[in-house]
């Protein structure tokens, strides 16, 4: 029985395509972010829908991750997860799972999450969280992978063929492909923030944007650089 994927992910990256993209195969059943209505309720965050996430999902961390994160299963299991979510959760289960830390360039995360949240902080991207995890997960004997959708977007079909080779599952070319629309296992959040992946029918092709952020937007990303440049050196490599 294989271990579950835990998919470290920060927030607005391409890691609900990555879901879907795993949810394309037979053998695998995809979860979406079982801890966001924990990390909601310790954290006081305030987010598009918080009552209806806080009513749909388990508000209790550890009960998820040992009933949902840890369940038995005769499937390949794949958790969506967000870094920062692992607020006040003891990390101990960390051994029983496959971590995935996916990244993206700080800069484009705060470009993107701030037309959603303005003014977005350290604790809201889960940059910082990255690279702790990382490290921790290191200390601990536990060979993180790490995944930068920078890559992945790039080209798909190499970076998932790379990626199921560490996982010792076998690529499937169902992945590079979905049917446009929602899925039944998006999240109540999904009209908030899914609206380019319900369009989509595959990966986007990376395209560098010019970007240009001023204020506390431009020192937060500062501040992140050096955490995703280390992680970027990391990476899974085209």
């Amino acid at each position: 029985m294989n271990k579950p994927i835990c998919l470290w992910s920060c927030p607005r990256n391409v890691s609900t395509a990555l879901m879907y993209a795993f949810a394309q195969r037979e053998d695998t059943q995809v979860f979406d972010e079982p801890l966001y209505a924990h990390y909601l309720k310790v954290s006081g965050a305030i987010h598009p829908g918080r009552e209806k996430v806080l009513q749909a999902l388990e508000n209790d961390g550890d009960k998820v991750v040992y009933e949902v994160i840890l369940q038995k299963s005769e499937k390949l299991i794949f958790h969506k997860l967000m870094t920062h979510f692992l607020l006040g959760i003891d990390t101990e289960f960390l051994s029983e799972v496959v971590n995935i830390i996916f990244i993206r360039n700080p800069e484009e995360i705060i470009t993107s999450y701030s037309k959603v949240i303005p003014n977005p902080s350290m604790n809201d991207i889960g940059v910082k969280q990255q690279y702790e995890l990382f490290l921790y997960l290191e200390r601990r004997g536990i060979e993180p992978i790490v995944l930068d959708s920078k890559y992945l977007l790039k080209n798909p079909e190499l970076m998932l063929s790379k990626l199921c080779k560490i996982l010792d599952v076998s690529f499937d070319e169902k992945m590079l492909e979905w049917k446009k629309g929602a899925r039944k296992e998006d999240g109540v959040w999904a009209k908030y923030w899914y609206k380019n992946i319900h369009n989509s029918t595959g990966f986007l092709p990376y395209a560098k944007k010019a970007i240009t952020l001023t204020g506390s937007n431009a020192e937060l990303a500062e501040e992140c650089l050096p955490y995703y440049k280390f992680l970027t050196a990391k990476s899974i490599q085209l």
